[in-house]
């Protein structure tokens, strides 16, 4: 499929703007810390050696939430360059108040719609590492169409990573887990790395974020998919 195809069928976005009040440290750090840390739209996809100052493998965290695994990903690998990717303003603030006090130098954040980023900021096969963890599950079943992971967004995720790229997923809802288990399986560019083509063991690296130790207190089980780009 053409990005024109993906750009004229993509009518149904996965999330509402409802966010929070901005703290006023939340705002300081945007009006200040953006022009460190921040990327606009670009007129042609971005030069990720340019955008990070160096040349190092990239990964995307897509739907970044408060930045927990962003921030802690971007400090356990200092030789990779990180792209976090959120629509809502108060967690891109607070993440780059976290970095600049952190003096992470190898991140770089998106305010913006990540199915776009991914169609028109990224070339094929420009990442190394693609994370989509707990994104939001529209749990009703009139709601399913929004959900982030379908069959076009299966398809063009796969094409910007790299050929043995890897794109890692988690979820604490068992019915989102099953349809994201259906699209990835299905999508020809990717290889389910679970031997029986299911879920795999919690990762070791990924850390327990505090989204998740709450969900694992109510009782939910956390589903944990990988696939690597082939071809």
């Amino acid at each position: 499929m053409s990005q024109a195809e993906v750009a004229h069928r993509r009518v149904v976005r996965s999330f509402v703007r409802r966010e929070g009040r901005l703290t006023p440290a939340q705002s300081r750090a945007l009006e200040a810390l953006w022009p460190r840390f921040g990327l606009e739209a670009p007129a042609a996809p971005l030069d990720l050696s340019a955008a990070f100052g160096r040349a190092a493998p990239v990964a995307i965290e897509i739907g970044f939430g408060n930045g927990d695994h962003l921030l802690h990903l971007a400090q356990a690998r200092p030789d990779w360059n990180v792209l976090g990717v959120e629509v809502h303003r108060p967690g891109v603030g607070r993440v780059l108040a976290r970095a600049q006090a952190a003096g992470l130098a190898n991140l770089r954040v998106a305010c913006h719609d990540a199915v776009e980023v991914l169609r028109d900021w990224l070339r094929e096969g420009a990442l190394d590492e693609a994370l989509i963890y707990f994104p939001d599950p529209w749990p009703k079943k009139r709601h399913h169409k929004r959900r982030l992971v379908q069959p076009d967004f299966a398809r063009l995720v796969a094409s910007r990573l790299k050929p043995g790229g890897v794109l890692r997923l988690a979820t604490d809802w068992a019915n989102y887990a099953e349809h994201m288990l259906a699209v990835l399986n299905a999508e020809p560019l990717l290889r389910n790395g679970a031997p029986d083509g299911g879920c795999i063991p919690r990762p070791s690296q990924r850390p327990v974020t505090k989204f998740e130790a709450r969900g694992e207190k109510l009782g939910h089980a956390v589903f944990d998919l990988e696939y690597r780009r082939v071809g």
